[in-house]
């Protein structure tokens, strides 16, 4: 059973290091010299001890279904660890007066990039980025160089579909659905080709395509908003953002993210790649290549992102208007919003300084439900919220009902039979209750190990955050915490992106191995 693992794992690393080596590119575009020794000793490295590893396991068995799980939960383990590798080499080979050489002119402070000298923050900025969840210890981004800047976006657009390569490197074997279990889209009973393997390619199609259209976007929109805006940090910030905005991973080249173009335009025009994030890929694939254009309202988790996105957005809006926090309300409550129901972790307002009340209502109907399954999306997923909203009106309604009446229930155009509906909502149920449970604790954990002049409510605030691969900040998160807290994070955002239940049945195999149980 282990050499399986071990072989499928080693499979992830060669990927993993041809990752590594593609910002090499853009290390020899801006000469940068140190980083690039640091990608090319990183990915071969990575490359040939995965091959190295493979080929002595290559005559193992491949995986069965009740292996897949746990494959995933370690392959994700060691692609954070091995993806640090680059930060680490990089800061350490690196001239201080190097460093000092990408700090933007005019700017005073330290180059960020002496911060992955130490591993803990190398750990943290390669989960937060595979994860596509955005947090950083890359205080000041520009300052990390361009390259290193890439390799950020470019892990968390990976990151984004790594589900769909595990599937393809891992489960080429094994039925469909077994597979697309692990990139979400079992929520919704998509499987959109005839086995996993055309699936997968046609998931990464539309993932491409999207993302593609989405940097033409930005480019030319940034180009006419900003015509003073320089075309080539233009084109460099359009490849990034596309990336991170499509991945829903929130990292930016800006140093303010995107408050830092300071401009009231281009929060409108960061909206759409949010928004775009936040659905599903089947979705997509349906509307783009089926040209079935009714499904943006046919579908139910598009129709109820579309209807969350506009009302939360309002609601935050008025909720940090009567407050009085900030200064713009409604462009800064419409875009916190956005940003965090699709948990991509953009931000263009200090969220340190608003009241209890937006915060707590910005988690709650944002970063805990999160957006699309299927998609690249954290936190507990549109469908689940709707399969837990017709739950509640089923189980009541049932009171009302003889006891020899056969209620079905409609989801998502799908009709369930009283049993399918309770093994869905039990499933829905038990993942919510993991889910809170693992936000409560780390908020405990915040509370205590967080630095003085932060409240619960900023707290309750981070530690959501963490777990559902969101990014925005209050100021806990910086490259000063608590080490023991920034290993809870870590946790959580591998946690999160996984969806818990990975990790719990590799905890599972590895006291118990995979031999049924009577529990």
């Amino acid at each position: 059973m282990y050499k399986t693992f071990i072989k499928q794992v080693a499979s992830l690393q060669i990927i993993l290091g041809l990752v590594m080596l593609v910002p090499s590119i853009f290390a020899i575009i801006y000469q940068e010299w140190y980083s690039l020794v640091g990608f090319l000793i990183s990915g071969t490295f990575t490359v040939l001890l995965g091959w190295l590893v493979h080929r002595v396991y290559r005559n193992t068995k491949e995986p069965q279904k009740k292996h897949s799980l746990a494959i995933a939960a370690i392959g994700w383990l060691m692609i954070v660890i091995f993806g640090a590798i680059p930060y680490f080499v990089i800061a350490h080979i690196t001239p201080l007066g190097v460093m000092q050489q990408f700090v933007p002119e005019g700017m005073k402070y330290t180059s960020s990039l002496l911060n992955f000298r130490n591993p803990l923050h190398c750990l943290f900025e390669s989960t937060s980025a595979f994860t596509t969840t955005g947090l950083t210890m890359a205080y000041n981004e520009p300052s990390v160089g361009k390259s290193i800047l890439f390799y950020r976006s470019f892990s968390q657009w990976v990151g984004g579909a790594g589900f769909i390569v595990m599937a393809i490197a891992i489960f080429r074997h094994v039925p469909g659905q077994g597979a697309i279990q692990l990139y979400g889209s079992e929520a919704s009973g998509t499987k959109l080709r005839t086995n996993v393997i055309e699936t997968a390619r046609a998931i990464w199609k539309v993932y491409f395509v999207v993302t593609l259209s989405m940097f033409i976007y930005i480019a030319v929109g940034t180009y006419f908003i900003l015509p003073e805006y320089p075309l080539a940090e233009n084109i460099f910030d359009a490849i990034n953002h596309a990336m991170a905005g499509l991945s829903t991973g929130g990292f930016s080249t800006l140093d303010d993210s995107i408050a830092g173009y300071q401009s009231v335009k281009m929060d409108i025009l960061f909206l759409l790649p949010m928004f775009l994030g936040g659905l599903s890929i089947p979705f997509f694939y349906r509307f783009i290549f089926q040209r079935k254009i009714d499904e943006i309202w046919k579908d139910a988790q598009t129709r109820a992102f579309i209807i969350a996105t506009i009302v939360g957005g309002v609601v935050l809006s008025v909720f940090l208007m009567i407050s009085n926090t900030v200064n713009n309300p409604f462009r800064e409550g419409v875009f916190q919003f956005v940003s965090a129901l699709s948990t991509t972790g953009w931000q263009t307002s200090n969220i340190g300084v608003w009241d209890d009340i937006s915060m707590l209502f910005i988690v709650v109907f944002a970063m805990l439900i999160g957006g699309s399954a299927g998609g690249t999306v954290g936190g507990i997923k549109i469908i689940r919220a709707l399969l837990l909203q017709k739950g509640l009106k089923w189980h009541i309604n049932k009171i009302f009902l003889s006891k020899n009446t056969v209620k079905s229930v409609r989801v998502n155009n799908k009709i369930l039979l009283p049993e399918e509906m309770n093994s869905e909502l039990s499933r829905a149920g038990i993942f919510a209750l993991i889910y809170i449970l693992f936000v409560f604790v780390s908020t405990l954990f915040t509370l205590y190990f967080m630095p003085s002049g932060f409240t619960l409510a900023d707290a309750v605030f981070e530690s959501a955050s963490a777990q559902g691969t969101v990014g925005l900040s209050s100021g806990i998160t910086t490259p000063d915490m608590h080490p023991i807290l920034e290993g809870i994070y870590i946790i959580q955002m591998w946690a999160g992106k996984l969806e818990i239940i990975p990790i719990l049945v590799l905890l599972r195999v590895m006291f118990y191995g995979t031999k049924p149980r009577i529990v």
